[in-house]
């Protein structure tokens, strides 16, 4: 019997004015661990859907477990056996956990439903993953990391073949990341076989058994994870060599901009205290709920501290919004692109436009002219690509979206730039288009900060670091031979002092 579960030959998909696969071919044997890798627009997420029958495709075959898919709608994929978990997870926020994990699934043909059968037989899959959950928690009150693994248990659930996920670390911690090793490798024991979908190349390394790389909506070469290396990985996914992944060429000034001073909010943040200079990158790391978000968002007026002060440009302010923070000229991309940053039923245009509507509406009407120019000046500088500045921003790739959210705050002409976790979801050529701006821009006095977990952007990027521990600052490295990943990493898990 032939090893291969999955196999697509010469398959196409075409939105209007977009090809977005074009001749793909994916073959997945039984039981592995399959890596999938490609710019932000290379086809990735939409043979998922079509795997998952969300999208018919235009052309090609598909064929799973021998015989040929056709038409399949989603509930079809499912009971096929092939599973997605999404960036965005799909629960049931408001139901147990053993009601998600079993959801649609509840009850054998002809049988009424019972919560306590649903909650043994959700017990059993949990059980056989080797995982700890808790079962009668309704999940909203869950974190990401625990609801991700109720995901998989639902997967598993369904008996399912092949199980897709999506950037299945993005919201992760190391830990925790660790965890998902070893529950993959557990399906894998049990012959599942895994899609692997992920910008992180060190994780495709870590996990995978072969990858296939997409670029410009084509399936470029599939190999061995032991005959490529990363540098062939890049070059596959981008077309071009990448030589310097970061660019630093800037130099900080001595002039103090922002002197924060035992700020404090009860569950928030904790006696945190720094400086940061014109024309610096602060680079800020700690574990997911360090209190990173938490202390940028008391400098952006979205949280209101119960103690201490903000003394920015010499003088002690009290940020009580966003507004007035804009209008000092300190400004912030979220870490929530899709949430809290695009506009997503509007076009590129307004997305970057939207920050500065004073410059061009007046009493008199809208200076179109003006505005246009705005845009224009912006997208050219960040390198957005789109068709034009009318194309709705949620149709254009995660890397063009994070670029558009940074021209807008750029066009305010900030003193101060926080941007938490920028490269979360972006792939290797849009993360060093990035990296470049940001040095670009402290070259030009702009003071930023810089939230990541990813420690090798961090020391990277930074001209020093502020480490955070249970909602405090654990220590600050101002020296860059002190950038140490693996002493930095000890620090955040509280095996070291500073």
């Amino acid at each position: 019997m032939s090893d291969i579960l999955l196999e697509a030959k010469g398959v196409t998909k075409t939105f209007p004015g977009v090809k977005a696969l074009d001749q793909v071919n994916l073959t997945i044997r039984q039981g592995e661990v399959h890596g999938l890798i490609g710019e932000n627009g290379a086809g990735k997420s939409t043979i998922i859907k079509v795997l998952a029958g969300v999208h018919m495709p235009d052309g090609g075959q598909i064929s799973f477990m021998g015989q040929e898919l056709k038409n399949e709608s989603i509930s079809q994929a499912l009971q096929r056996g092939i599973s997605v978990i999404y960036q965005e997870l799909c629960l049931v926020p408001h139901m147990k956990v053993y009601e998600n994990i079993m959801l649609g699934f509840e009850k054998g043909r002809g049988e009424t439903y019972s919560a306590s059968r649903t909650r043994e037989q959700a017990k059993e899959i949990i059980s056989m993953l080797d995982l700890e959950l808790p079962l009668d928690e309704e999940v909203y009150k869950l974190d990401i990391a625990v609801q991700q693994m109720v995901e998989i248990a639902k997967a598993f659930s369904r008996k399912s073949k092949l199980i897709i996920m999506d950037e299945p670390t993005s919201s992760l911690s190391d830990k925790e990341v660790k965890i998902l090793y070893r529950i993959i490798r557990n399906l894998k024991e049990k012959g599942i076989s895994t899609l692997f979908v992920s910008h992180k190349l060190e994780e495709v390394v870590e996990i995978c058994d072969r990858i296939t790389v997409f670029r410009d909506g084509q399936s470029i070469v599939t190999k061995d994870i032991h005959e490529v290396t990363r540098d062939q990985m890049v070059y596959d996914m981008v077309g071009r060599e990448i030589k310097n992944y970061y660019t630093l060429t800037h130099v900080p000034k001595d002039e103090v901009i922002l002197s924060v001073k035992n700020l404090y909010r009860e569950g928030y943040i904790d006696d945190v205290s720094f400086e940061l200079r014109k024309g610096e990158v602060l680079g800020i790391t700690g574990l997911i709920g360090a209190g990173r978000t938490e202390m940028v968002s008391a400098l952006f007026g979205l949280l209101k501290p119960d103690g201490g002060e903000i003394v920015f440009e010499g003088q002690k302010r009290s940020i009580k919004n966003p507004a007035q923070a804009i209008d000092m000229g300190i400004v912030m991309v979220p870490e929530n692109r899709k949430e809290q940053g695009i506009i997503p039923q509007m076009g590129v245009g307004y997305n970057i436009s939207v920050a500065v509507l004073n410059a061009f509406i007046k009493l008199m009407g809208v200076n179109g002219k003006k505005e246009n120019d705005i845009i224009e000046q912006y997208m050219r500088a960040l390198k957005v690509k789109a068709s034009s500045h009318h194309q709705h921003i949620v149709n254009l790739s995660g890397g063009n979206q994070q670029k558009a959210i940074i021209a807008r705050w750029l066009a305010t002409n900030p003193k101060v730039l926080i941007l938490d976790e920028p490269t979360k979801g972006i792939d290797i050529g849009a993360k060093t288009e990035i990296y470049s701006i940001i040095d670009e821009l402290a070259k030009q006095g702009v003071a930023i900060i810089l939230i990541s977990s990813e420690l090798p952007e961090v020391i990277n990027t930074s001209d020093r670091i502020i480490i955070m521990k249970n909602h405090k600052i654990a220590g600050i490295l101002n020296d860059k031979a002190e950038f140490v990943q693996e002493d930095i990493m000890n620090y955040c898990l509280g095996g070291g002092d500073l």
